[in-house]
Parts: structure tokens; C-alpha cells; sequence
């Protein structure tokens, strides 16, 4: 990433902003995630004014003097959009270009066409990885959400039977594979390679979404055997076209950021030397930046125009695509606020000494974390955010491997046991018709068998790593 890694960040701050013991330390920590929690889940309050106030708790309980505090959260936040904010907006960009000219219908009906009845929950499993990848995972849903209905609907399939295979592959992208804003902030706040994590994040993705999807939707659909509501069919964005792009293109544009990413890995790999021409190049190239520029751009012509976007349409879907994302902007930036509160009061350092003590490995420390993190919010950004700030000092003297699978780590523990306090759940619990209970015996259910599996093979890579 270009922006100020955490250990930067760290380095430039010339004491901690309190003197507090680790006991002190300790109680401020787990007083500021409860008024977050609070805020969050009792009076309903917005993710970004909890981080807010919870970051100045947090301060409050240390001992920090308040003018310190305000300094170290707002040095977060605007370091964390700097490094962020503008890759969010250009995957919100692409995102919203994919759905408005029909480019998501035309990858599903041409899979679809394609695919047996036995292979249909394989075939959404693929769907939903494939526009997963440039998609948040709330606009995943929605656009996913008709064609699971109808494909249900139409093959007499039992909902979960193809419901969960797409949420599967929608959450498995969302929460391991760059560039959600999850996995950006803790590629960032832990100085991990961008194209490394995202190699390694496909490694670990492809199982754990075959097993969380396709191979879990068989029981799912045994204990919730219900059909697609009717009512929840609702129109779908190409029907209003006179023509969309080709499958080729939109593939192609959908793949070219990460291409362009996993080539920058790999030739700084093979290559090593940043002196090198063709190094010089791919570092350019597969930036993150100027990877997912390149695909907006590209996806203007082989996605916009191919629909028959005049500039005016064109210029409409950008600003139509940045407004949504104001929110998780905000929720992003005052969780690297939270994330410099905790580092600059000393936290990560008496985290560091406790794993050390506890001989708890680093890897399975950051799960934990997220796991505590995301079953008291329900936000998987917010998880990973304030875990990657936890853990941040243990990746300092990582190798790029285990700092790649540190930030893998703690995406998987903030996918797990999605329940009551998600946006997500209810979500799927309204899309779907189904209750409470169902929604926790599939969807809540699916989700920790993706953190769990995910946590496995993150663990089973670092031994071989």
C-alpha cells in the first residue's frame, strides 16, 4: 500500500499519549469496545459516531489527556481514507457499472445456460465469487438476490439449495479478498503486500467456499426446506436495456485489477530488484490504485458504452455509485481512528507481550480477536479494523507470507456467527422469508463454517509458508 503503514505511524508519534499500566490498559480497552457495542446494538447509533465516541472513551479510561487523544484519532482516520478511500470509491465505481449495463446479468445467464441441474449450486457458487470480487457485499446480494429466486423458482430447486452457495461465495469475497474495504484496512494498518494477501486470499477462498456453499446447501436444505417467495422477485437491471456487454468483456474487465495485482506479485517475486525495468512497470501497473483505475476506465467502454451509455449516463453512474458509499467511508475511517487510539496508548505493545507470555500464535490470536469483536458489533469492517490494530505490532517482524495470512486471519474471524445485531442477517432473513431461526440455521451457520474452514487452511498454509 502506498499510505503510512501502521509502523510508520507508530514511529512518528514521539510517546504513547498516556503512561498507564497494562491492568489500566486492559480495563480502557474492553470499557471502549463496550461503549461501542452499546452504542451499536442497544441505541441503534451509527457505526461511525460509536468508533468516535468509543476512540474517546477508550482515551478517557487510559488516562490520556483528551487533546491527545483527538490528535491520535483523527491522524487514523485521515490516514486510513488516505490509504483506502479513494480504492473503495474506484470498487464502488466498477461495482455500479457492472450492475447498471446488465454486465452481472450477462455473466449469470451465460453460466446459467450452461449449467445442469446437478451443477446449478456450483454454478452460483461461481456467479456470486465472480461479481463478488468488485462488489460490496450488501450490492452483492441485491443483485444476486433475483436470479437465486428465480433460478429457484423456475428448476423446483429448494431455496437454500442455491441460495447459499451465491451468499457463500458473496461473504467468502467480502471478508478475504481485496478490494473490500475489509481486507484494504488490514492489508494497510498490518504493512502486508497487497498482491501476496490477494493470492494467498484466493488459495484459502476456493475450498472454504466449496465446502461453506455447495457442500453445506445440502443440509441446509434438508433443515430449511423452503421455496422462493414470490413476492421478492423483483425486476432486474438489464431488463430495461436495449443491449449489455459480452460475457468476454465483462469477465475481462472484472478480472483485470486482479490480474494486473497478481502480476505485480509474482514478478516481484521472480524478479526482486527494484531497479529492474520490467519491475519498474508492474509496480506501476499493479498498484491498487492505478489497477482498478485502469479497469474503471476500460469498463466505461466494454461496459457502459457496449449497453449504449451516452457520457451524460456514464457520468450519472459514477456520482449515482459514490454517494452509497459515504457511510462506509466514514465507518472505515473512525475504525483506523479507533485503530491509532489503541496503538498510540500503547495497547498493540501490551498485546505483544501477552501473546508472548500466552505462546498463543499470532494468526490464531487475530481470529480471536475479530471473532470477540464482530459477535459483540456485528460489523465485519469494524472487526477487522480494530483487530488489525491490535495485532499490528505482531506483524512487524513478519515475513510477507505470514503478515498476508495475519490479515487473512483476522478476515476470517470477522465473518464469524452472523446473528441479530448484522445488517446482514436481516438481510437475508428479509430476502429470503424465512424467520429467526431458520436464518441462524443457515445463514448464521454458513458464516462460521467459513471463518472456521478459512481459519484451517490460513493455518495449514503457514506451516507449509
Amino acid at each position: 500500500m502506498t499510505s503510512l503503514s501502521v509502523e510508520m505511524l507508530a514511529a512518528d508519534a514521539v510517546e504513547p499519549i498516556t503512561s498507564a499500566g497494562n491492568a489500566q490498559l486492559g480495563i480502557a480497552v474492553l470499557a471502549g469496545i463496550a461503549v461501542i457495542v452499546l452504542l451499536i446494538t442497544k441505541f441503534k447509533m451509527h457505526a461511525f459516531l460509536a468508533l468516535t465516541i468509543g476512540s474517546l472513551a477508550l482515551g478517557s479510561f487510559a488516562g490520556a489527556a483528551p487533546a491527545k487523544t483527538i490528535t491520535s484519532f483523527t491522524a487514523g482516520l485521515g490516514s486510513t481514507v488516505a490509504g483506502v478511500g479513494v480504492l473503495i470509491a474506484l470498487g464502488a465505481i466498477l461495482g455500479k457499472l457492472l450492475a447498471d449495463s446488465g454486465g452481472a446479468d450477462q455473466i449469470v445467464d451465460t453460466i446459467l445456460a450452461k449449467a445442469s441441474r446437478r451443477a446449478m449450486p456450483w454454478a452460483m457458487v461461481l456467479i456470486a465469487s465472480i461479481i463478488g470480487l468488485p462488489l460490496f457485499f450488501e450490492v452483492g446480494i441485491v443483485l444476486m438476490i433475483p436470479v437465486v429466486l428465480l433460478v429457484a423458482k423456475r428448476g423446483n430447486y429448494s431455496l437454500m439449495r442455491i441460495g447459499i452457495p451465491a451468499l457463500a461465495g458473496l461473504s467468502v469475497m467480502h471478508g478475504l479478498i481485496p478490494p473490500h474495504p475489509g481486507p484494504l484496512v488490514a492489508i494497510d494498518a498490518l504493512g502486508a503486500n497487497l498482491g501476496v494477501t490477494l493470492a494467498l486470499g484466493v488459495l484459502v477462498a476456493i475450498p472454504t467456499v466449496i465446502i461453506a456453499g455447495p457442500l453445506f446447501s445440502r443440509y441446509a436444505a434438508r433443515w430449511v426446506d423452503i421455496k422462493a417467495p414470490e413476492k421478492m422477485i423483483p425486476q432486474r437491471p438489464s431488463e430495461e436495456l436495449d443491449r449489455r456487454p459480452s460475457f468476454g468483456a465483462t469477465l475481462a474487465t472484472i478480472l483485470l485489477p486482479v490480474v494486473l495485482m497478481l502480476v505485480k506479485a509474482l514478478v516481484d517475486i521472480v524478479v526482486d530488484n527494484p531497479e529492474n525495468s520490467v519491475q519498474r512497470v508492474t509496480d506501476v501497473i499493479g498498484s491498487p490504485l492505478i489497477a482498478l483505475l485502469a479497469a474503471v476506465i476500460v469498463g466505461m467502454f466494454t461496459l457502459g458504452r457496449a449497453a449504449g451509455f451516452t457520457r451524460g449516463r456514464l457520468s450519472s453512474t459514477v456520482e449515482k455509485s459514490l454517494a452509497p458509499i459515504a457511510g462506509v467511508l466514514l465507518i472505515v475511517g473512525a475504525g483506523g481512528g479507533f485503530k491509532q487510539t489503541l496503538i498510540d496508548a500503547g495497547v498493540g505493545q501490551m498485546i505483544l507481550e501477552f501473546s508472548e507470555n500466552w505462546s498463543i500464535p499470532a494468526l490464531l490470536l487475530g481470529w480471536l480477536i475479530a471473532v470477540g469483536i464482530r459477535l459483540a458489533t456485528g460489523s465485519a469492517t469494524v472487526a477487522t479494523i480494530s483487530a488489525a490494530g491490535l495485532v499490528a505490532p505482531l506483524a512487524a517482524d513478519m515475513s510477507t507470507s505470514q503478515a498476508a495470512l495475519l490479515v487473512l486471519a483476522v478476515g476470517a474471524g470477522s465473518l464469524f456467527f452472523s446473528h441479530v445485531n448484522d445488517a446482514g442477517f436481516w438481510l437475508v432473513k428479509e430476502y429470503f422469508g424465512m424467520d429467526v431461526g431458520q436464518t441462524v440455521k443457515t445463514w448464521s451457520v454458513m458464516e462460521t463454517i467459513i471463518s472456521v474452514v478459512s481459519l484451517a487452511f490460513i493455518l495449514l498454509l503457514s506451516l507449509i509458508l
